[in-house]
């Protein structure tokens, strides 16, 4: 890629949610001309971007004519329901996919994201194995022990994730990852349950004339497979950010290509033991837009883009806490926002998101603090705070 890169440039955002919307706010302050495709309109990223496109994306023929229409000088995925064997096609007609078509190939599927650092890499993951109908999995299940983690290949955001106990719960956790799984497989992983002591997202900048580099660790927390809070610092020993970032950069230098990664890790006491990960921002990395200096949104511009990245600096230990729906609505409001920001060192982003459904994450607070610790009070004080109405 060109070091001389001229602004606007044209960017082609595949799926619109709420961290499109954040990457389009970070490239339209720089002038560039966004086209937000998403399956269903008004969509929050389409809300700030140029011009919006409702497709199935994982319709070729959709994604041609617009690709077509618009001829963008990058073409950015945002989601895993994307017909990836469209983007490989794009890329070798020359347009330039983020961080790569093979990458996102990769990476839109656990399995080959998990084969890539396990088999070919020689990465520690957790043990794991596939099934494509529940008699496979009772299978998998007897052969890696319980407790175990079942989910889709491809999904986002946890959905379709669950643990299982023993196994009378298999039946129930095929249905709940089937149904929770983007696109159209029927392809489940059951993992070995990692006893760890933290979760962490390691955002990592791969950039096409320069250095991979790094934000100093996120540690988060789950439930329902869905990340609930997340923090920065993590805490971390200099050994284990050490093994963590060495793993990061032998798997993103597989992937190749720009912009930022999601690299999620388990932490034990002895081990860094690669999870996933995910070829855009993340949604743990929220947290950065209070943190740091240059949030993940502007990081992944910035990338993508080949401008330079003098310095990551984090400004203070800070915290995200989500903001749930609790029901279904068509009628979106939020009350008690007022309250939730007369703390000091407290910011709340609503997402506008037209619909909300039971967990829904329709917002987050961010909080600072003199520590971790209450930052994350802060935060979920505040988040507890907004309540969703109708």
């Amino acid at each position: 890629m060109k070091q001389d890169i001229k602004l606007p440039q044209k960017i082609m955002l595949l799926g619109s949610g709420e961290l499109g919307k954040e990457f389009v706010i970070a490239a339209q302050r720089l002038g560039n001309f966004i086209i937000a495709v998403d399956s269903y309109a008004n969509a929050p990223a389409m809300q700030v971007a140029d011009v919006a496109e409702v497709i199935s994306m994982l319709n070729g023929d959709d994604l041609e004519r617009i690709v077509q229409q618009y001829q963008p000088d990058f073409i950015v995925p945002e989601i895993e329901a994307i017909r990836t064997e469209k983007l490989l096609e794009f890329e070798n007609r020359g347009f330039t996919v983020i961080p790569t078509a093979a990458a996102t190939n990769y990476t839109m599927n656990r399995d080959r994201i998990r084969e890539l650092a396990a088999i070919e890499l020689g990465v520690r993951t957790a043990k794991y194995a596939y099934a494509t109908s529940l008699e496979e999995l009772q299978t998998a299940a007897a052969e890696i022990g319980f407790p175990n983690v079942i989910k889709p290949v491809m999904s986002s955001s946890g959905k379709g994730q669950s643990t299982v106990k023993s196994a009378a719960e298999l039946e129930k956790a095929w249905d709940y990852a089937i149904a929770g799984a983007r696109g159209d497989t029927q392809k489940i992983i059951i993992e070995e349950f990692i006893d760890f002591e933290i979760e962490i997202t390691l955002l990592t900048i791969k950039q096409w004339h320069a250095a991979t580099i790094f934000c100093p660790a996120i540690a988060h927390r789950q439930e329902r497979g869905d990340y609930q809070e997340s923090w920065q610092p993590a805490g971390l020993t200099a050994d284990k950010v050490a093994q963590a970032q060495e793993i990061a950069t032998k798997v993103t230098d597989a992937l190749g290509g720009a912009g930022i990664f999601g690299v999620e890790f388990f932490i034990t006491k002895d081990e860094v033991i690669f999870s996933e990960l995910s070829p855009r921002p993340h949604d743990t990395g929220m947290v950065t837009l209070i943190s740091q200096n240059l949030n993940e949104f502007e990081l992944h511009l910035r990338a993508i883009l080949g401008l330079p990245i003098p310095k990551i600096e984090l400004f203070a230990p800070a915290a995200s806490a989500v903001i749930l729906a609790s029901e279904h609505s068509d009628d979106i409001t939020f009350a008690n926002v007022a309250e939730a920001l007369a703390t000091t060192d407290v910011d709340i982003r609503l997402f506008g998101k037209p619909n909300s459904r039971p967990y829904r994450r329709m917002g987050v607070a961010l909080a600072k603090g003199h520590d971790a610790t209450e930052a994350r009070e802060k935060a979920k004080l505040a988040a507890s705070k907004v309540t969703i109405g109708s």
